[in-house]
C-alpha cells in the first residue's frame, strides 16, 4: 500500500534528518510531535505537528500530545472497511511510523538519577503507536530501529510502498523493542528499595527478570546431532562479549553450538592473564595456557602443554594476532581461533584454512567486568554474579605450611590460580613459572573426587610435574591429594583452605616438605 502520511516520533534521532528529507521530497505527508517536530522544521523539512493534526494541545508537560483517536484511529484504520470512522474522527490514514522511546534505560542506570526522574522516562505515547502499528501491519510499516530507515525507503523509492513481508518482519521487531522496554521497567521497579521515600537504585535479582534476547542465526545442530539449537544475542551485550564479535574467517562452516560454548569459555580464561598469553581450550577445559615475551611463543607453549588435546582445539588470544602466530596456528586442526585483533598478514594465512572460524572481539573486557550468569534448570533458571575474583587471592593469601613459597613458585601458583577458575570442578593445574612467565603443565577436571583430578594433572604432566606448583579450585577434604601431588614432585600447592581436614592437609604438607597457600576464595566451576 502507498506510503502517504508518516508519523514520526524519536528520541534517539541518529540518521533522522536524511530520512525525513527523502520521504518529503517522496511527496509523503509528516506528522511529527515534540522535539522531533522541532529537529525537522529546523532543518526546512515540510512537517504538520500533531497538535494540529489533532486540534488539541499538548498538555501535562508533553505527558499527552499522541494519545489521541485522530492519531490511533489513523495507525489502526483498516482501509475502506473504517474509511467511515475516520471521517467522523476528522482523521486520514496514518501509513508509516517511526517511532523510538525515552531511554528509559539510560536514565535508569545513571547513579545520578533519582527515582522521579526514571519514571518520567517511561514512555507511554510512544509504545502505544508503536503497538498500534505493530499490530495494524496488514497495512502500516512500524520502525523502532534507525538501522532500518534504508531498507524502507528503498522499497518506499522503489515502489511507493514498504512490502508485506518487511512489514511482518517490522512488527515483530516492534513488539520485540516494546517487550524489552516493558521487561526493563519492571525490572527496576520491582528491584527497588521498598518504601515510597527509598532512594533510586536496581538490585542485582528483582521480583521479575526478564531477559530479551535476539536470533543471531540458527545452527546445524544443538549439542549433539540429533538435538536442533541457534544463537540468541543478548539485547545489550557488552563489547568485547562473543556476542559483539566480528567473524574474519575465509568462510566455510558455521560456528556450532559446541564452537560457541567452548569459544567462549577460551576467552573468559584468556582475560584473566595480564601479560601475552594463549589459552587452548578442549570441552570448555583449558588443556594448555602460557604467557610469554611474544604471542607465537605463548600459544607454542600453550599447544605443547597437552599437544593430544590441543587438536581439534579452540585457541583465544589476548594480543594481536601476528603473521608469527598465525603461521603456527595453520600447523594444527583448530575449529576456532580468537583475538583482539589480527594483522592483514595473519589474516592472509589463517584464510588458508578453509573451515577454521576466525573471530574478533575488537574491544577488550577485564577479567573483573561485572554481569549476571544464567543456567537453565527445570523449570527455571538460577542466577549468579559472574565471578569476577582471582587476581591478588594468592598472593595476599596465607602462607599455612611452615616453608613458604619461592619467587618462582609463587609467580607458579597465582599463574595456576587464574587458570584453575576456568576448570570444571573438581579442577587441578600444574604450573611452572619461568621469570615473568608461566605455563601449564597438566590439568585435571571434571572428577568426582578431587584426589582422582590431582593423579590426572600429575600423570598429564610425566616428568613435568616435578618442580611444578599446583592449583586447587576448592579445598581438599583429605591429605591424599597432597600426598598424590608430593610423589608426583610437586613443591607448592594454592587452595582455598576450609576443610575440618585442614590440619591434616597442612601437617602433611610439612611433613613432606611443600609450600602452601590458602586463598580463601573458592571457584567451583559446574
Amino acid at each position: 500500500m502507498t506510503v502517504k502520511t508518516a508519523l514520526l516520533s524519536v528520541s534517539d534521532k541518529t540518521n533522522l534528518i536524511p530520512f525525513a528529507r527523502a520521504l518529503a521530497a517522496r511527496g509523503v505527508q509528516l506528522l511529527s510531535s515534540g522535539g522531533t517536530a522541532k529537529a525537522l522544521s529546523a532543518e526546512g523539512i515540510p512537517v504538520e505537528t500533531v497538535e494540529a493534526y489533532t486540534g488539541s494541545p499538548e498538555v501535562m508537560d508533553g505527558r499527552v500530545k499522541t494519545l489521541h483517536p485522530r492519531v490511533h484511529g489513523g495507525i489502526l484504520s483498516r482501509g475502506e472497511k473504517d474509511k467511515a470512522d475516520l471521517e467522523r474522527l476528522g482523521a486520514k490514514p496514518i501509513d508509516l511510523v517511526i517511532v523510538n522511546l525515552y531511554p528509559f534505560e539510560k536514565v535508569a542506570s545513571n547513579a545520578a538519577s533519582s527515582h522521579a526522574e526514571i519514571v518520567e522516562n517511561i514512555d507511554i505515547g510512544g509504545p502505544s503507536m508503536v503497538r498500534s502499528a505493530a499490530k495494524n501491519h496488514a497495512r502500516v510499516a512500524v520502525v523502532c530501529d534507525p538501522a532500518d530507515y534504508d531498507r524502507v525507503l528503498a522499497e518506499i523509492q522503489e515502489s511507493g510502498a514498504v512490502k508485506a513481508e518487511t512489514r511482518a518482519g517490522l512488527a515483530a521487531k516492534a513488539f520485540a523493542h516494546t517487550a524489552a522496554y516493558d521487561a526493563a521497567i519492571s525490572g527496576y521497579l520491582s528491584g527497588r528499595p521498598s518504601g515510597e521515600n527509598a532512594e533510586s537504585g536496581r538490585a542485582l535479582f528483582p521480583q521479575y527478570l526478564t531477559l530479551p534476547f535476539e536470533r543471531a542465526y540458527a545452527l546445524r545442530y544443538g549439542e549433539n546431532p540429533h538435538q536442533a539449537g541457534a544463537f540468541y544475542i543478548e539485547k545489550n551485550a557488552a563489547a568485547g562479549s562473543l556476542a559483539r564479535a566480528e567473524s574474519l574467517g575465509a568462510g566455510g562452516k558455521e560456528l556450532s553450538f559446541n564452537n560457541l560454548v567452548d569459544v567462549d569459555a577460551a576467552l573468559d580464561a584468556v582475560r584473566e592473564l595480564d601479560a601475552v598469553a594463549a589459552v587452548v581450550v578442549k570441552h570448555t577445559n583449558p588443556c594448555g595456557v602460557a604467557t610469554a615475551a611474544t604471542l607465537a611463543e605463548a600459544y607454542k607453549t600453550a599447544r605443547e602443554a597437552d599437544s593430544l588435546s590441543a587438536f581439534g582445539g579452540i585457541v583465544a588470544l589476548n594480543r594481536e594476532v601476528d603473521e608469527a602466530t598465525a603461521k603456527l596456528l595453520v600447523e594444527t586442526f583448530l575449529e576456532c581461533v580468537i583475538a583482539p585483533k589480527y594483522s592483514s598478514a595473519a589474516l592472509e594465512v589463517l584464510r588458508t584454512k578453509k573451515n577454521l572460524r576466525v573471530l574478533a572481539t575488537g574491544a577488550w573486557l577485564p577479567a573483573d567486568h561485572a554481569s549476571l550468569q544464567y543456567k537453565r534448570v527445570g523449570g527455571g533458571i538460577v542466577a549468579q554474579t559472574r565471578d569476577a575474583t582471582a587476581a591478588g587471592e594468592v598472593t595476599n593469601g596465607k602462607v599455612a605450611t611452615k616453608r613458604a613459597p619461592t619467587a618462582e613458585e609463587m609467580r607458579a601458583l597465582d599463574f595456576g590460580w587464574r587458570v584453575c577458575k576456568h576448570v570444571k570442578s573438581n579442577a587441578i593445574v600444574l604450573a611452572h613459572a619461568h621469570g615473568d612467565y608461566a605455563h601449564t603443565v597438566g590439568v585435571g577436571a571434571g572428577q568426582m573426587s578431587r584426589v582422582v583430578s590431582v593423579q590426572i594433572a600429575c600423570e598429564k604432566a610425566g616428568a613435568k610435574a616435578k618442580g611444578s606448583a599446583l592449583s586447587s579450585d576448592a579445598f581438599f577434604p583429605f591429605p591424599d591429594g597432597v600426598e598424590a601431588a608430593a610423589k608426583a614432585g610437586v613443591t607448592a600447592i594454592a587452595q582455598p583452605g576450609g576443610s575440618v581436614k585442614d590440619p591434616d592437609v597442612i601437617a602433611a604438607a610439612d611433613s613432606l616438605g611443600l609450600a602452601m597457600v590458602m586463598t580463601g576464595a573458592r571457584h567451583f566451576r559446574h
